[in-house]
């Protein structure tokens, strides 16, 4: 072992015995302990929440989204859905029509995302763990369609499942008439449809209804047109990685983001929180370790002695301040040791067993969402490093010109 670590650990142990410093020593190492331990845990509650957040949208949002660049709808061709089927990793090709609608139930009635699918949207299975209630499926036996609703808005319209002769009305403006009544009926196409399945992910998607896309084709009037197409990438191909290979064969008439891209102001949000917390308990541990700084020069008063000792036998300034480095850092990785333990500690009992709850029922979680990375770890620790060299230099550095007045 370095003689400077010797050293300074013989002095952590020796000076226990006097009071104040030891005491100073060890509200030093509680604090760093405890920051230590609560910067762990917020990081990895805000993997968790990205983590949770990416389930989420993986539940409702298509791997791949093909949209216009310019205006709400194209024309879908055979030619086009020939090149996009030709990319490698290409599973699925949904054709989507989205637009807002109104929706009656009875006596209520709410505006409502309508979105219609084909038949595709059943095979990607996304909508199998946020299913509360009836079924997935678009048509019934007999070829009678259905939707598919959310849970917002079946409390909106307090619909039944079990009430077969109640439809669900839906109503959109009618393109290209005159009429300026917009109270009158005239002026809406509508059309009807029972509701077989609901669904509950988180708020965001509480205003959805999922028809299937002739009935929504021919209400909205697209006439063959769509809003976007949904790709579902095969296994061992990333989002990016298609999403990237069909925008250069498309062009710039169309933009194809992934799901990380649909979603990028959400994650990105979450990142720059989690950089603004990092920053914060960054600072309270450097509050905490001030009190490594009134310890060792404390300990420097108290060592002079010694100090001139070492020098009388040879030691160099360098050694001393190495010594009293060691000793700052003796101090400091040990209350990091000990909040890293009980931060990954609190972490797994948490991703374990869920102690803590969120408050609030999603379909995919029920307790605070926790995620261990070992970076986050690593930088913890390059954090403490940092802050131990920071306010552990000053009074080594006296400690070392101490000495050599005292022995001048």
């Amino acid at each position: 072992m370095n003689l400077s670590y010797r050293i300074a650990i013989r002095y952590f142990f020796s000076r226990n015995k006097r009071s104040f410093i030891s005491v100073i020593a060890r509200i030093a190492m509680a604090g760093v302990a405890v920051g230590t331990m609560a910067m762990v845990v917020v990081l990895s509650v805000f993997n968790g929440m990205e983590d949770l957040n990416r389930k989420m949208f993986k539940t409702f949002d298509a791997d791949v989204t093909v949209t216009p660049s310019q205006g709400k709808r194209f024309q879908v061709s055979d030619s086009l859905l020939k090149v996009v089927k030709s990319v490698e990793g290409v599973e699925l090709i949904t054709q989507v029509i989205e637009d807002n609608a109104l929706a009656r139930y009875g006596n209520q009635q709410t505006i409502v995302k309508l979105k219609g699918v084909d038949s595709t949207f059943s095979r990607r299975g996304q909508l199998d763990t946020a299913l509360i209630e009836g079924s997935l499926n678009l048509y019934g036996g007999n070829g009678t369609p259905f939707a598919v609703i959310s849970e917002g808005v079946r409390n909106a319209l307090t619909i039944s499942l079990e009430d077969i002769l109640t439809p669900l009305e839906l109503w959109y403006p009618r393109t290209g008439t005159k009429t300026l009544n917009l109270t009158s009926t005239e002026a809406f196409n509508q059309t009807v449809i029972r509701p077989g399945g609901v669904f509950f992910i988180e708020s965001r998607y509480d205003d959805y209804v999922i028809a299937p896309l002739p009935v929504v084709d021919a209400l909205l009037q697209y006439n063959g047109q769509r809003s976007s197409l949904e790709v579902k990438t095969a296994p061992g191909f990333t989002e990016k990685q298609v999403a990237k290979e069909i925008e250069a064969k498309l062009g710039d008439k169309f933009t194809v983001r992934d799901r990380d891209a649909m979603n990028a102001d959400l994650l990105r949000a979450i990142r720059v929180e989690k950089l603004f917390v990092s920053v914060t308990l960054s600072f309270i541990i450097l509050v905490a370790a001030i009190n490594i700084f009134f310890s060792l020069s404390m300990l420097a008063i108290e060592k002079k002695k010694d100090v001139s000792m070492l020098y009388a036998l040879g030691a160099t300034p360098s050694l001393i301040r190495k010594i009293f480095l060691a000793e700052g850092a003796i101090v400091a990785l040990s209350g990091a040791i000990v909040g890293i333990i009980f931060g990954v500690l609190i972490c797994w009992l948490q991703m374990s067993y869920g102690f803590v709850s969120m408050g609030m029922t999603t379909a995919l979680v029920d307790a605070y969402p926790v995620k261990l990375i070992w970076q986050d770890i690593f930088f913890t620790g390059v954090i403490i490093v940092i802050i131990t060299l920071a306010v552990s230099y000053i009074p080594a550095r006296r400690a070392a010109l101490s000495g050599q007045t005292y022995v001048a």
